[in-house]
């Protein structure tokens, strides 16, 4: 299925050192953000008390964080939890306060707002216990990162697997900056969004890298650039039906979803947006720059040796 189908190949790559020294700049910025604000982890991460209340009505998440906020918590996050009734509230770490005494503080405050409010449970998350996420959350992206680089180089050649790991951390890099620079709360489903980046820009990488193998065969009088060139331009109209669809769904939770799905939805954006460019405008120049060639993916035929001579 296509959209539309472009005749001539678009020259994507001479504008290869345009492209990368832009992507190079936001990288760097990401990196300086990263350094010099951190990120905002939430209390899956640095610890805190989870509260869950319930309310006889659909209960006013608005109401309730302005009720939170006024005891001095503006990191606390509240959200719907199972049904419209049940309440979750992550309430960060307080310096020289129990997390007993915090959350009966903050249950005593609600209570004034609304004596129908009901606490079913809550649950303190240790800080040892959120490092040990933070431990776990990083190797997670390291093995994903190295399992996507062996398949790539399994299936292609090293050169495709080295541009194409480099793509990918510019991408996680620059969602952490974005997250780094506005301070958006870095939690569980943003490590998870950051993770399913990882895939979805990567299986675009490999359809760009299967149609440049291809065209190798195909096109094996035409330059190193012209191949990419054409491998990039007979993709566009499937990677443009692609990324619109995913598009649409992840702003419809953006959008839509509420807070619990706010950050994940944010990050799965950035990470779309930036996936599209730099498999296409980053991961593509760095494959042409690292000397790939006709005889790197064509095997040379093999000449017929001379016939025995017939008695």
């Amino acid at each position: 299925m296509e959209l539309f189908r472009i005749k001539r190949d678009i020259p994507f790559m001479s504008y290869g050192k345009l492209t990368t020294s832009i992507s190079l700049i936001t990288f760097l910025l990401s990196i300086f953000f990263l350094s010099t604000k951190g990120l905002n982890l939430g209390v899956d991460f640095t610890g805190g008390t989870v509260m869950e209340i319930s309310y006889p009505n659909a209960a006013d998440l608005n109401k309730i964080r302005a009720v939170v906020d006024s005891t001095g918590l503006k990191e606390a996050s509240v959200q719907n939890f199972g049904s419209s009734h049940d309440v979750l509230i992550r309430l960060p770490l307080k310096k020289g306060v129990s997390s007993a005494k915090l959350s009966e503080d903050v249950l005593k405050v609600l209570q004034q707002s609304d004596s129908s409010v009901q606490m079913r449970r809550v649950e303190f998350v240790g800080p040892q216990v959120g490092k040990e996420l933070y431990e776990n959350g990083a190797m997670a992206l390291l093995l994903v990162s190295l399992g996507i680089m062996s398949y790539l180089a399994l299936r292609f050649e090293w050169r495709f697997a080295v541009s194409a790991i480099i793509a990918n951390m510019h991408d996680v890099v620059i969602i952490l900056g974005f997250f780094a620079f506005f301070q958006w709360e870095f939690n569980l489903t943003v490590l998870a969004a950051v993770l399913a980046v990882l895939g979805y820009s990567v299986n675009e990488s490999v359809v760009v890298f299967d149609r440049v193998r291809e065209n190798f065969r195909k096109m094996r009088k035409a330059s190193v650039p012209q191949i990419i060139d054409n491998a990039i331009t007979s993709t566009m109209s499937r990677t443009v039906i692609t990324h619109m669809m995913t598009q649409t769904m992840v702003c419809s939770m953006l959008f839509f979803g509420g807070e619990v799905l706010h950050n994940f939805a944010l990050a799965l954006t950035i990470g779309i947006l930036f996936g599209i460019y730099s498999s296409v405008l980053v991961a593509s120049p760095i494959v042409m720059w690292l000397g790939i060639s006709h005889k790197d993916m064509v095997k040379p035929e093999k000449k017929a040796g001379p016939h025995p001579a017939t008695p």
